[in-house]
């Protein structure tokens, strides 16, 4: 260590060790440090005590940053030591803070997978529409117009609701990030959905049905199946790709839903009409060591993913538009309509009641399930086969 009158010839002129590192004291206020390295690099820092350590802060390289520039950042580090600050550690801070594209990591790993079924869905949102645009900032760098222009380009693009679907997702994100002390603030506050939604209230006619199960046959046999299934089950398209062959029992015809594939987290059983048992022994013809009745094509010990490409071909070849979850709203449509009470369309589609009735009602209403879907089971086959004259039409009747 050396002390030196520091001047901007003197700096300029100063030769590097023949080995080791010096480091030089200026003589002037504010008490700025030079460093010398044997290969020439000049590196300005300040020490300075917080809470009695000794820190090291380093200011920048010469000749990036002059002589006199560096007083100057000399002089506002020591007035913020003054002020309680330790700029050496708020430095190591922001070096370390996690960036947008850490914290969704974080993020999915540490919450989305282990609290979501779809968790998948958010990773695929935001490797597409929100890390390519903030993949590499600091998470606590983005501002509410960062993400007011993120969803103005995803409304210029024509996916206000895409739009909507992102926000919602970055403000959970950020909202779990502020619980684990990553992040202080949620830049998504007061930013409100840029596009209108629009509740689907789309049900497929009796034409319309005959028209999607024929179009079946243009698909390969497994996504054909899932369709089906769909349709017959009146469940969640996500719960039945992920049917797995444990849970199902075809010789009493029963699927018994577990509570951690359940969208409301409540086990759920499912009565098996004869179509859908025969759409299941269709599966059961298909050699394989995968426990999912829908594996995905390409891994087996995966369900399959949300069939888009699927879905898209059987709205060509059909000619219905629709889209995959306007089948469950069909079947509990055309259920009611044949005078299945609302209460037990509503077991059948695992809805949680309010209030007491969810409480205290322990009646399951397997029979009624049963008898309601093998009704609309029937039908089914009666639309597909043209027999409409064996549709089932059950006396509408109240339940307590």
């Amino acid at each position: 260590m050396a002390k030196a009158t520091f001047t901007s010839r003197w700096v300029a002129a100063l030769q590097p060790p023949e080995a080791g590192q010096v480091d030089y004291f200026d003589s002037k206020p504010p008490s700025l440090g030079l460093r010398v390295t044997p290969y020439g690099r000049k590196t300005w820092f300040i020490m300075y005590r917080s809470n009695g350590r000794l820190r090291r802060l380093t200011l920048g390289t010469y000749p990036a940053l002059s002589l006199a520039d560096a007083r100057q950042h000399a002089l506002a580090a020591r007035h913020a030591v003054a002020q309680g600050s330790d700029p050496a550690a708020h430095k190591q801070s922001v070096r370390t803070a996690p960036t947008v594209a850490d914290l969704a990591t974080q993020y999915i790993e540490l919450y989305a997978k282990v609290h979501k079924k779809s968790w998948g869905d958010d990773a695929r949102l935001l490797t597409k529409e929100v890390l390519p645009q903030w993949g590499t900032r600091k998470a606590y760098d983005i501002r509410r117009r960062d993400v007011i222009a993120l969803l103005d380009h995803l409304v210029e693009r024509g996916a206000p609701i895409q739009a909507n679907r992102v926000l919602a997702l970055v403000r959970k994100m950020f909202n779990w990030a502020i619980s684990r002390e990553l992040v202080e603030g949620n830049p998504c506050l007061q930013v409100q959905p840029p596009g209108k939604e629009h509740q689907r209230e789309r049900v497929l006619s009796d034409e319309e049905i005959r028209a999607v199960w024929a179009a079946c046959d243009h698909l390969d046999p497994l996504h054909a199946a899932c369709v089906q299934l769909a349709l017959l089950t009146a469940q969640r398209g996500g719960e039945v790709r992920s049917m797995q062959w444990k849970d199902v029992d075809l010789e009493t015809g029963w699927w018994t839903i577990p509570a951690s594939k359940a969208k409301n987290g409540r086990a759920h059983r499912v009565p098996l009409s004869p179509p859908a048992v025969a759409v299941l022994r269709g599966r059961q013809t298909t050699p394989t060591v995968t426990p999912w009745v829908f594996p995905s094509p390409i891994r087996p010990q995966q369900p399959l993913r949300k069939p888009q490409g699927a879905a898209k071909r059987l709205v060509q070849v059909s000619g219905v538009a629709f889209v995959p979850h306007d089948l469950r709203r069909t079947a509990a449509s055309h259920m009611t309509s044949m005078g299945i009470p609302r209460l037990v369309v509503g077991k059948i589609l695992n809805h949680v009641e309010p209030g007491v009735t969810k409480v205290y009602d322990r009646h399951s209403y397997d029979a009624e399930k049963r008898q309601a879907l093998e009704a609309w089971g029937h039908k089914v086959t009666a639309l597909v086969t043209g027999e409409t004259g064996k549709v089932i039409l059950l006396q509408r009747k109240t339940i307590d």
